[in-house]
């Protein structure tokens, strides 16, 4: 029964951990850059990122979704369609993070966090449904078919 629980849900659970892993690598660096050394929002927020984009496009390709590419234009269609929706997600991530920290003033180091942790809740969401659906789905088919 608990065999059969973990291979059903195993990606989402791996998801969700190295999401963690992710979104703790999201907060300190934008902790550090932001109210930290007082660097713009918005560029703490890309550069935030970015960091984290490349510690999730490795763990989800690997550890969640077991992509496995068989050429290098796989390879670069894959990782392409990832930045291309983790960019998508940014967006929101900038909207979140502005009206949270520059329209709502929630500007203190603490209220800055909160508002990027509801932010990274919201992001990892749509990260999910977009890296399920959209970016790892035709290599497990290729996967599946080997």
């Amino acid at each position: 029964m608990i065999k059969d629980l973990w291979i059903k849900y195993k990606s989402i659970i791996a998801y969700l951990f190295w999401g963690v892993v992710t979104t703790v690598v999201n907060l300190a660096v934008f902790q550090i850059l932001s109210p930290g050394l007082h660097w713009n929002v918005a560029l703490a927020t890309v550069i935030a990122w970015f960091a984290s984009v490349l510690v999730a496009y490795f763990t989800n390709k690997v550890w969640v979704f077991g992509s496995h590419y068989t050429t290098v234009s796989d390879f670069i269609v894959e990782i392409f369609r990832f930045f291309f929706y983790r960019g998508l997600t940014l967006f929101i991530d900038l909207i979140i993070t502005y009206v949270g920290i520059k329209v709502l003033k929630f500007d203190t180091p603490l209220q800055q966090f909160i508002v990027k942790f509801i932010d990274n809740v919201i992001v990892v969401i749509a990260n999910y449904i977009f890296s399920k659906w959209l970016i790892f789905r035709d290599n497990r088919d290729i996967a599946d078919k080997s």
